[in-house]
């Protein structure tokens, strides 16, 4: 069935044209309250009473006093079958039976009209959503989670908050500048249990390797190294986005499969907030417009007040992107406060209830803006995937930054801590080194022999270059995706600077090789020591050339395998440090908690 639903109020009988009009309630009725056909009422309108019916044999007879009487025939068999059928029928009974008979109808009505009304809401879904193309995910992913024993898997979801200015964005986002950013990415694990989730924040300014895109006309741009990782969300800088790229970004970032992209923009999240009646959040001080729109010039009347408060729209867009005027100013801070409001917001929707009636309103703010990969491209999609996320306790939904530390203007990701992040997640632990039951990793066997401390758990040390940068160019030797990615941080770690990634002709070497040119030779050896076990040989280039090979790919550096400095003796993943669980926001935690930095 197929209505289309513009929000007109029924007519008295309850029920609503199929072109989404209230049917009309003038046309003449009978003294039983019946509508009579008009020429012009057509096909679907309730014909009048026939002529000679008991309707109006029963008015008849009621008119002389008589029940169950035909007048002149009033001795006659058919009268008196007559007369026994109607003086059986108490008023009473006649009222229960016509009571009945509403009910049945007025039930089927109401039945009818909600399964028009919502296939016309799935159908205003579906017209909202937006998605992007499925050419556009790269090819080389990271292999799909394995199953658990109950034969669940876990679910990565990628969530974008874009600052595009486009339409009414432009006057949420107070700017005008072109093209469109990524001002918010969470990357958010729910474990195979479906019972917790770890939402990681990606900060915008950290330096990444983004891989090849595919751009608004088809063509795919070049791999690049030492990017801002908001920087894909604006390859081909187009005013919608490339939510594709970014999770292009991701997933060679990290080795994770992302199973779903959600990316919404200002207009968006500000009707989201509308839809749930609001979120509470915190503030430590005041804030004024002149924190919000630095370019103001003068501090401004307050916006946000210090303390708890409930905000949606414009001002719960504002708390977001809020920057200047708490904390140290950072991106950082702004994170923490992301983490907080989507705790709470988290909460809001859990209060209510996971039900299409809580989530249905929700769904038609989002979709508006919404950008979605194809596997939530329908409302019904969408719909399932938020309703499989209801068994999901709140304490059991954490939130943290990636291990990270400054870089003069921009972020560094800190390494091992990050690949020790990773690989957690790929094998679905939770952030205290837990599988999602509670359960610790099994320790390893007694040995006689101690177990060595490997060398490359340590962070990578600065190379010492006696003022001479080293410049590399990463080549991954073999068939296993994310290889150069993973290289290349290590090596901006170590402070050498990466020009370049690339894939070699040949995918089959085995050893990992540093190849130099004239004179490079001690410049080689000080970036072999980054890669145990590497052989250096001089190459036929001039500068330096990594060639990895498949014994850093059994190492773990592929997607998908835990490395050396990611893993403890068990090959389980190492826990990771302290400070960085301890920075972890649960989504119960008290709202004014850790909502800055610095």
């Amino acid at each position: 069935m197929s209505v289309q639903w513009d929000g007109s109020p029924p007519d008295r009988a309850g029920r609503r044209r199929a072109d989404g009009g209230v049917r009309t309630d003038d046309a003449p009725r009978t003294d039983d309250g019946l509508r009579t056909e008009r020429p012009e009422d057509g096909t679907g309108r309730l014909p009048a009473p026939r002529p000679g019916g008991r309707i109006e044999a029963r008015r008849a007879a009621q008119s002389r006093g008589a029940p169950g009487r035909t007048g002149a025939a009033e001795g006659g068999r058919a009268a008196g079958r007559g007369g026994r059928r109607d003086a059986d029928r108490s008023p009473a009974r006649d009222g229960r039976r016509g009571a009945r008979r509403l009910i049945a109808w007025s039930v089927a009505g109401v039945l009818v009209v909600l399964a028009g009304a919502g296939g016309a809401v799935y159908y205003k879904l579906n017209g909202n959503l937006r998605s992007f193309d499925a050419d556009a995910v790269a090819p080389d992913r990271p292999p799909e989670p394995t199953a658990d024993a109950h034969g669940h898997r876990p679910v990565n979801l990628l969530l974008i908050g874009s600052d595009s200015r486009a339409g009414n964005n432009s006057d949420l986002g107070g700017g005008d500048e072109a093209g469109a950013r990524s001002d918010t990415t969470i990357l958010l694990h729910v474990y195979a249990d479906h019972r917790h989730a770890v939402g990681i924040s990606i900060p915008r300014d950290a330096l990444v390797t983004v891989p090849r895109c595919k751009l608004p006309n088809g063509k795919w741009t070049r791999e690049q190294s030492g990017q801002m990782f908001n920087s894909a969300f604006s390859v081909g800088n187009s005013e919608t986005g490339n939510p594709a790229c970014t999770q292009n970004t991701v997933e060679r970032l990290t080795g994770i499969r992302v199973d779903h992209t959600i990316e919404v923009n200002f207009e968006g999240f500000a009707a989201m907030t509308g839809a749930v009646g609001g979120v509470d959040v915190c503030l430590p001080n005041d804030i004024h417009e002149g924190h919000i729109n630095p370019n103001l010039g003068r501090k401004g009347k307050v916006v946000l007040a210090k303390g708890r408060q409930r905000v949606a729209g414009q001002q719960a867009l504002d708390y977001v992107r809020l920057r200047h005027g708490i904390g140290d100013d950072s991106d950082v801070g702004r994170m923490k406060r992301q983490q907080a409001f989507l705790a709470s917001l988290l909460a809001k929707i859990k209060s209510k209830g996971l039900s299409p009636g809580t989530l249905l309103p929700l769904a038609d703010a989002a979709t508006r803006s919404m950008t979605v990969d194809p596997g939530l491209d329908s409302a019904a999609k969408l719909m399932d995937f938020a309703l499989t996320l209801k068994g999901i306790d709140l304490h059991e939904v954490k939130f943290l930054t990636t291990p990270w530390r400054y870089s003069g203007a921009r972020i560094d990701l800190v390494h091992p801590a990050v690949d020790t992040l990773w690989r957690t997640l790929q094998a679905d632990r939770t952030i205290d080194g837990q599988d999602a039951t509670g359960h610790q990793a099994d320790a390893p066997a007694p040995s006689a022999e101690p177990t060595p401390t490997p060398t490359t758990a340590a962070e990578p040390s600065p190379i010492a270059t006696d003022g001479a940068p080293i410049r590399v160019t990463v080549y991954n030797g073999t068939s296993a995706a994310g290889l150069a990615a993973r290289a290349a941080e290590t090596l901006r770690a170590a402070r050498v600077t990466v020009a370049g990634t690339a894939t070699s002709r040949g995918t089959a070497r085995a050893t990992t090789t540093v190849e130099y040119g004239a004179g490079q030779r001690a410049a080689a050896e000080k970036v072999a020591t980054l890669f145990p076990g590497a052989a250096v040989a001089p190459g036929q280039g001039a500068g330096i050339s990594l060639l990895l090979g498949r014994d850093y790919a059994a190492g773990g550096a592929a997607s998908g395998t835990p490395s050396p400095a990611a893993t403890g003796p068990s090959g389980a993943p190492t826990q990771l440090p302290t400070e960085v669980v301890n920075e972890a926001r649960s989504a119960d935690d008290d709202i004014c908690s850790n909502v800055s930095y610095g």
